[in-house]
């Protein structure tokens, strides 16, 4: 079964059609009207049975429980009217659970809506427009005239310098007064990918490789991060990682996910899964990253080339045409300001956020091994004792 082990539902459809189940879904099914099927979801759902699931699983890469080890968890069994009680009380906290969760879920993606915003409304000059009036900053033309002298000096002198790729501006939106449309590969001296053919040299010491899945999240996460033993002389050093640099996924389910190296690592590589790009100037890194992240903007584009045809995938000619509304450095610094300033506000609010769907997963979890501590609603001396109650059940099922 797959994890975690002991999650259970209610077959929801009725009718004649016939329908069978995978190898790792058991099928529990009463024999009797004495035992509310309800109530068994919710037992079978509760901590105390999840423990004695845990007890019972075995496998080492994928842990099983198999069905007669299964069959063997025990449960309390109250009486019928009692079960009845005891799933009414937990549909009704349930269901103001829900209705918590639900508005949480909803603050949460209005914050998305509001991130996206106030990324584009940066990148068309309107959280700057203000600073603009009082600082006129020089034109973008005069800092793309510097970063392409600075470009040819930083060209591998080994190889033949290549002008570089320059914007398709057709059909673009007007652009604030000194602003210029730009080509990333323009504002950059290296554009690549990593080597293909390293998964031999994985190691648990070494060079640190990111892999795609160490960016999914549009930031470098190096908590699970992989390692390579690199032999003294081999191709790559050209993917080596350094401050400054921006990364993004270039095939995969997180294709276009991108990452700003803020710090310098130790020796680290990409794979060949993961694009490079160095900034001819180190400066232009968190405009360009924000730029690339902005659904709008960069992503828009990005997306335009994945997602076109067959499996997700980006290549480096999709990079270095990537068309970026450049403004002067001292209105990228401010805009970054403006960017960062709002966006920690709603990481914070988010963080909030996450934590109370954690508290309330934790409260469901709560109320469920309440119920079966028979501590939720009260018992009735009324009720059949569920001696009464089991003795029938063996009686069904001889």
């Amino acid at each position: 079964m797959p994890d975690p082990l002991g999650r259970a539902c209610i077959f929801p459809l009725e009718g004649k059609g016939k329908y069978v189940t995978v190898v790792d879904v058991c099928i529990v099914r009463p024999e009797t009207n004495d035992i509310n099927s309800k109530y068994l979801l919710y037992v079978i759902n509760s901590p105390q049975t999840r423990t004695e699931v845990d007890k019972y699983k075995s496998g080492s890469t994928r842990k099983r429980i198999s069905r007669t080890n299964f069959a063997r968890i025990e449960f309390p069994l109250p009486p019928l009217a009692e079960q009845q009680r005891i799933v009414d009380k937990i549909e009704e906290l349930f269901s103001d659970l829900d209705h918590s969760v639900a508005a949480l879920e909803t603050a949460r993606a209005q914050l998305d809506i509001y991130r996206q915003a106030v990324l584009k409304h940066a990148f068309e000059g309107k959280l700057t427009e203000l600073w603009r009036q009082q600082h006129q900053p020089p034109p973008a033309a005069d800092l793309l005239a510097h970063i392409q002298t600075e470009r040819k000096q930083q060209f591998d002198s080994k190889s033949k310098y290549q002008d570089p790729t320059l914007p398709d501006t057709n059909e673009l939106a007007e652009l604030p007064t000194g602003w210029i449309w730009v080509s990333l590969d323009q504002l950059t001296s290296l554009i690549t990918s990593g080597s293909r053919g390293w998964a031999k040299y994985y190691s648990d010491h070494g060079a640190i490789f990111i892999r795609a899945q160490d960016i999914k999240t549009d930031a470098l996460n190096l908590d699970t991060v992989a390692h390579v033993d690199l032999p003294n002389r081999i191709e790559g050093s050209r993917t080596r990682v350094a401050k400054d640099d921006l990364l993004v996924t270039i095939t995969g389910a997180n294709v276009t996910k991108t990452a700003l190296v803020k710090q310098q690592l130790d020796e680290a590589y990409v794979n060949q899964h993961v694009a490079l790009i160095r900034p001819v100037c180190g400066e232009l890194s968190p405009y360009l990253y924000f730029w690339i992240i902005s659904p709008a903007q960069g992503r828009r584009q990005l997306e335009k080339h994945a997602y076109g045809m067959g499996k997700p995938g980006l290549n480096l000619t999709n990079l270095r045409e990537l068309v970026i509304a450049l403004p002067s450095l001292a209105e990228q610094r401010a805009i970054v300001d403006e960017i960062e300033a709002r966006l920690s506000v709603v990481d914070k609010l988010a963080e909030t956020i996450d934590t109370a769907l954690q508290q309330a997963e934790a409260l469901r979890q709560s109320i469920l091994k309440q119920a079966f501590a028979g501590k939720l609603v009260p018992q009735n001396a009324d009720d059949e004792p569920a001696e009464v109650l089991l003795e029938r059940i063996r009686d069904n099922k001889m």
